[in-house]
C-alpha cells in the first residue's frame, strides 16, 4: 500500500513485444498488446501507473519448468531453417496451431520476463498488483507447446512467488482449460489452480469436475466446466461463490490471475457471451482480498475486443474511471463505427441452466471442505529422476536467490536456484 492507501500497481510494457507476430493472417496482427498499451496512454491510466520493464531472463530461467531439449529447440528453430527439424517439429508440436515465426525465442523470452519479473516485485512488496497483458500463455507443457503458447509464463511466474509464499492461487477465466498450469502443480498442495472454462469438444478438451489433483494435491485443482452461452448474471453467480470458498479454506497469499479475452460475447473462437464489465467483474471481486497479485492476459481473438477489455481492467485494478467514448489513439479506425469502450453482448442462448450452476458449484465446495484449511507446508523432496506425467512438487529452501527480473533494464539472467521435482 501507498502512504495514500491506495494499491501500488504496476505495469509491464515492452515495445518490443509488438514486433513479433505469427504472420500476415493471424488474428493477433497488429499485436493485441500494443494496442491495449495505446489505449491505457491515451485514456491517461500510465500516469498511475509504475512501469517496468525487468531484465530479460535468459534460457536456463526457462528450464525451471521447461526441459532443457525443448528450450534449446525454440532457441535454435527459425522459419529458414524449418526443414531440418522435421523430427523435433513433430516432437514438440511446433508447426500448426503453434507455428514458427521470425523472433520466436525473444518473443517468448519478452512475455515471460514480465510475469516472473512481475512476481519478482511482489515478493520483494515493491507492488500490490502487478499486470502483464502479454502474458497468461496457459497452454505450454513442459516439453511441447499448445494453443499459441510456447513457454508457460503462468508457471514460471507461480514457481517464482513459491520463493516467499507457502501457498499460490492461480485463477484462469480464459475460455479455454488452463491444461498447463493444472498439469505442472497436479500434485502439491502449494499451488492451488481454479479453472472457468468451455467443456466438451473444445480445446483442450480437458477440466472436467471431477478432476481435482492427485496425492498431496487431491482437492487442489478446481474446474468449473461450463457450456455455450455464458453470460454475466450466471459467470458471476459461479464465480463468486467457488472463489470465495477457496479464499476461506485454501488462504493464498499470493494471486496469479489469467484474464484471457477469449470468453467476451463475440469472440472469433470463443462461445460465451459476457460483456466488458462481466468479465472485469471477477477481476474486481479477487482484487478485493487485498493478496499480492499478478494479472496475465491469455487468449482473444477479435482483435477490436481484446484492448477495450484489459483496458477497463486495468482501470479497475486502478480504481480509476473512465470514459465509453474512446479517445483517439493510433488504432483508432479498429473500434468503429461506435468507437467506444464497452460493447453489446449477443441475445444468443444461455446453456448453462440454473440447476447445472448451481449443483456443479455444490459439487465444488464439497471439495474444498474437505481439503485441510491453511494447510500445512512442509513439502518432502524427492530425486529429480522422478519424472511422471502430471504433477510437480515444490523444495524451495534455497529461498534466498533471486533470478526473476528485479533489474530494469538489464537484459541479462542467471539460472535460478529454486529447485522442482515431478511428484512420485
Amino acid at each position: 500500500m501507498s502512504a495514500s492507501g491506495k494499491k501500488r500497481v504496476s505495469y509491464f510494457y515492452d515495445a518490443e513485444i509488438g514486433n513479433y507476430h505469427y504472420g500476415q493472417g493471424h488474428p493477433m496482427k497488429p499485436h493485441r498488446v500494443r494496442m491495449t498499451h495505446n489505449l491505457v496512454v491515451n485514456y491517461g491510466l500510465y500516469r498511475n501507473l509504475e512501469v517496468y520493464r525487468p531484465k530479460l531472463v535468459s534460457h536456463t530461467n526457462l528450464t525451471r519448468f521447461h526441459s532443457d531439449d525443448y528450450v534449446n529447440f525454440l532457441r535454435t528453430i527459425t522459419p529458414d531453417n524449418m526443414t531440418e527439424f522435421s523430427r523435433q517439429l513433430a516432437r514438440f508440436n511446433v508447426g500448426e496451431d503453434c507455428p514458427v515465426f521470425d523472433g520466436l525465442f525473444e518473443f517468448t523470452q519478452l512475455y515471460t520476463s514480465g510475469s516472473i519479473g512481475g512476481a519478482a516485485r511482489l515478493n520483494a512488496n515493491q507492488s500490490d498488483i502487478v499486470i502483464n497483458w502479454s502474458g497468461g500463455l496457459h497452454h505450454a507443457k513442459k516439453a511441447e507447446a499448445s494453443g499459441f503458447c510456447y513457454i508457460n509464463d503462468c508457471v514460471l511466474a507461480i514457481l517464482e512467488l513459491l520463493k516467499k509464499h507457502q501457498r499460490v492461487l492461480y485463477i484462469d477465466i480464459d475460455i479455454h482449460h488452463g491444461d498447463g498450469v493444472e498439469e505442472a502443480f497436479y500434485a502439491t498442495s502449494r499451488v492451488m489452480t481454479c479453472s472457468f472454462h468451455k467443456f466438451g469438444e473444445y480445446f483442450p478438451g480437458t477440466g472436467d469436475v471431477l478432476d481435482i489433483g492427485i496425492d498431496k494435491g487431491k482437492g487442489y485443482s478446481i474446474n468449473f466446466p461450463l457450456n455455450d452461452g455464458m453470460d454475466d448474471e450466471s459467470f458471476e453467480k459461479v464465480f463468486r461463490p467457488v472463489i470465495g470458498k477457496i479464499m476461506e479454506r485454501f488462504a493464498p497469499t499470493a494471486i496469479v490471475l489469467q484474464c484471457g479475452a477469449d470468453s467476451l460475447s463475440g469472440d472469433r473462437l470463443g462461445c460465451f457471451n459476457l460483456s466488458l464489465k462481466g468479465h472485469a467483474s471477477c477481476v474486481s471481486y479477487v482484487k478485493s482480498f487485498g493478496v499480492p497479485t499478478l494479472v496475465l492476459g491469455g487468449g482473444g481473438y477479435t482483435l477490436r475486443n481484446v484492448p477495450r477489455c484489459w483496458t477497463y481492467e486495468t482501470s479497475v485494478l486502478l480504481d480509476a474511471e473512465i470514459k465509453d467514448c474512446l479517445p483517439y489513439n493510433d488504432y483508432y479506425e479498429y473500434f468503429g463505427p461506435d468507437y467506444r469502450l464497452h460493447m453489446p453482448t449477443s441475445n444468443m442462448t444461455n446453456l448453462n441452466s440454473q440447476k447445472y450452476c448451481e449443483e456443479t458449484t455444490i459439487k465444488l465446495l464439497n471439495i474444498l471442505d474437505d481439503i485441510e484449511a491453511v494447510p500445512g507446508t512442509q513439502i518432502e523432496s524427492g530425486g529429480l529422476n522422478n519424472v511422471t506425467p502430471k504433477g510437480m512438487d515444490i523444495d524451495d529452501d534455497d529461498k534466498g536467490a533471486d533470478d526473476g527480473g528485479n533489474g530494469d533494464d538489464k537484459r541479462e539472467g542467471k539460472k535460478g536456484d529454486l529447485k522442482t521435482e515431478m511428484a512420485k
